[in-house]
């Protein structure tokens, strides 16, 4: 029997026993480390497995969904995905799984950026290319993965300070007078790392005052909780650093059930009648969107999560026999609902900000 006629046998037995053990004995839906197929692998497929590392927010979401499209049947590929539901322990059986099963390609998008090296080393024990779409994780010996395809966090972290800096220079207010609080993403993750690296970069450059940075793990439920536990303890907070957009809407609801307004007027003096700025990341939302639109979110730097083409023409030329960039970074958008700042500037690029109206 030929490598692809293993290699189908394996993923069809990976694939019958976990639908097996999802419909079984009325115990309703599979586990969260469990892996499913969305298409039966045939002899002449590249097989993908993909680690999702879970489905917190909108951006992973549509990250998913772009994996997903890209890697279909009608293309010469079968996908297998799996939802880690932010727990590393369900990425690292997954991608245990998908060794068992001798995949041509493993897909990880990682919860936390350590404790990798093992479960790698067992994927290139195995002679299999994984490939890091959107995070990035932290290894001892980087020829543990192919390459890493996605965003540059602290770039991003950049563009959004930047603007901070030039609108609040464009209405006359003092460094010193600028008041924020961090919402961090899920703790340890690039993401995080990245966005709240940046912060305190330019807060110690710039001279801003960032009262307490909260964990809100990139979810509105969250965003909303420490943003009401926030404002309690600060009053004089003026501008709310989501370090994503769920985070954001959920910091909205929460300034305007304290009966403040989000929007971009930080500069009034009188505490109760100047508004709360929120700025985010992402721009994958559409209910984000249209709060940049409606003054309710004064900045959105995008982080684009349609990968799935990015990773195909990787895999693409890794057949052929050119190998990739270490990391690969997508173009990305600054979105505002001020026409005050029309570029920003980091190491001496320009990036031109898009104003949304409604």
């Amino acid at each position: 029997m030929n490598g692809s006629g293993i290699k189908s046998i394996l993923s069809s037995i990976l694939i019958i026993s976990i639908l097996f053990a999802a419909a079984g004995c009325g115990k309703g839906p599979a586990a969260a480390n469990d892996v499913f197929s969305v298409e039966e692998p045939d002899n002449d497929s590249t097989v993908i497995g993909f680690s999702q590392l879970g489905a917190e927010s909108d951006y992973r979401s549509a990250n998913s969904e772009s994996i997903k499209n890209v890697f279909i049947r009608s293309m010469g590929y079968t996908l297998l995905f799996q939802d880690g539901q932010q727990k590393q322990s369900n990425q690292i059986s997954a991608i245990r799984k998908f060794i068992q099963s001798d995949v041509d390609y493993i897909l990880l998008s990682p919860v936390t950026e350590s404790g990798w090296d093992t479960v790698l080393m067992e994927a290139k024990d195995a002679d299999i290319p994984v490939i890091l779409v959107d995070r990035t994780v932290e290894v001892e010996d980087d020829d543990l993965y192919l390459c890493h395809v996605g965003s540059d966090f602290f770039l991003e972290a950049q563009k959004a300070c930047e603007w901070l800096k030039a609108y609040t220079d464009s209405i006359g207010m003092e460094s010193g007078d600028v008041h924020i609080v961090d919402l961090q993403g899920t703790l340890g993750s690039s993401a995080q790392i990245g966005r709240t690296l940046g912060l305190k970069m330019a807060a110690a450059k710039y001279g801003w005052d960032v009262k307490e940075e909260v964990v809100a793990d990139f979810t509105q439920a969250k965003g909303r909780e420490v943003m009401r536990q926030l404002y309690s303890k600060y009053k004089d907070i003026n501008v709310v650093y989501c370090e994503n957009d769920n985070e954001a809407l959920g910091a909205i609801e929460a300034i305007e059930s304290a009966g403040r307004r989000a929007g971009s007027d930080i500069n009034n003096r009188n505490i109760l009648k100047r508004s709360i700025m929120v700025m985010s990341f992402d721009g994958v939302s559409p209910e984000a969107i249209d709060m940049v639109k409606q003054d309710k979110i004064s900045c959105i730097v995008e982080c684009n999560p349609d990968l799935g083409p990015y990773v195909r023409d990787i895999i693409d030329k890794y057949e052929e026999g050119e190998y990739p960039p270490r990391d690969i970074y997508v173009d990305e958008k600054i979105y505002s609902s001020s026409d005050r700042v029309k570029s920003v500037s980091v190491n001496d690029v320009f990036y031109d900000v898009t104003v949304l109206e409604e």
